[in-house]
């Protein structure tokens, strides 16, 4: 019988704490980005409500109210009535995913001499890094469908829409695309005086291109040991950090033909660019009860080895709660994160004139839309 070592999927030498350790020390570029910026935080609440593996998926967590209230005449004759805060009720959910991979997918890495250990965990990372931030894209999709008079003044007070406009600035660039000023008023129109919160922005490398060219986007550079400056491939565009990435949204739209006197409109792309502030999203690792682990199958194709991964993660969008209302499993999935009817606005929980609703403006999540 062959002899397997720790360059190849050996179940019987793999060490899933070992592994998940190793996993853990690949930089996640997209991710520790977010949360270098602020936006992406823990929340030791959540973190408790899910603290045990075979407890729940879903939980309501308190959100204190603001205190407030009219002050009243101190003149020695009128009463000092006392005023409360309103308690909100949010709602979280854990966001399940698994995959696994043989042998096969890594053979050609491992039999060129690359360490086991370093090797998969870099590409597992990678993986797991690029479907968080996909995960991250269902939500966005999510909270900006949602309907309803308090949850629209969210969806439209934290979009700015420029693709309807026509002309020219005045140095002749298309005023549809993202230039000097659409950044701040977009953080403007979301969050009024609280626009310094925003940290970060993530766009498609169209729209990242049109800035560099305006050049509006400044990048950062280190300065390596041997004294060399290079450039870290991260930008900022009005002092706010850039991560480029063609995941973002992008929306093809038909040309729209003459009719009458209405000239003929010609097919563009729109693209969407998130920004986000501190505490845009509250992160927390779950973790599942295994998982990484091996299993060997010595006869499927002559013997083969699998890796399996899990993983439990919340990202709760601030200000945002998960309604539960179209969600048929304990893990919701990616198009019932989308659904609008699934998240509303942190209310009071309480119907008509008692609903108290969190004041939009308090969240740090806006997009702008553009041809590029």
């Amino acid at each position: 019988m062959a002899e397997y070592n720790q360059t190849k999927f050996d179940s019987k030498s793999f060490n899933p704490v070992a592994f998940g350790k190793y996993v853990e020390r690949i930089p996640a570029t997209k991710r520790n980005e977010l949360i270098k910026s602020r936006a992406l935080r823990g929340n030791q609440q959540i973190r408790d409500a899910f603290s045990s593996q075979t407890g729940t998926a879903y939980a309501t967590i308190p959100m204190t109210g603001r205190i407030g209230g009219t002050p009243l005449n101190y003149d020695g004759k009128t009463d000092i009535t006392a005023q409360t805060t309103t308690t909100y009720e949010r709602g979280v959910v854990v966001v399940g995913r698994a995959q696994s991979w043989t042998e096969l997918d890594f053979s050609t890495d491992i039999t060129g001499g690359v360490d086991f250990m370093d090797n998969v965990a870099a590409q597992v990372a990678e993986y797991w890094d690029a479907m968080d931030q996909e995960t991250l894209l269902h939500i966005l999709n999510g909270i900006f469908a949602m309907t309803g008079a308090k949850n629209l003044e969210f969806v439209n007070g934290h979009t700015l829409d420029i693709t309807g406009k026509t002309g020219e600035d005045k140095d002749g660039n298309p005023l549809a695309n993202a230039g000097a000023a659409t950044l701040n008023t977009a953080i403007q129109k979301a969050a009024g005086d609280n626009k310094a919160k925003f940290t970060i922005a993530i766009m498609h490398s169209v729209v990242a291109t049109n800035l560099e060219n305006l050049n509006l986007l400044a990048y950062l550079k280190q300065t390596d040991a041997n004294g060399v400056q290079r450039d870290l491939g991260l930008a900022t565009w009005n002092g706010r950090v850039v991560i480029i990435d063609d995941s973002m949204p992008v929306e093809h739209v038909d040309e729209v033909p003459a009719a009458g006197d209405t000239p003929a409109v010609p097919a563009y792309d729109k693209y969407t660019t998130y920004i986000f502030g501190d505490g845009a999203f509250d992160y927390e690792n779950i973790g599942a009860k295994v998982p990484y682990e091996m299993s060997r199958d010595p006869k499927a194709n002559g013997g083969q080895d699998t890796l399996y991964s899990r993983q439990r993660k919340v990202f709760a969008p601030y200000g945002i709660s998960w309604t539960r209302k179209s969600q048929v499993s304990l893990s919701p999935t990616d198009v019932e994160l989308e659904n609008g009817a699934n998240w509303t606005l942190v209310h009071n929980g309480e119907s008509g004139a008692k609903a108290e609703y969190i004041d939009h403006k308090a969240i740090p999540i806006a997009r702008i839309i553009s041809k590029g």
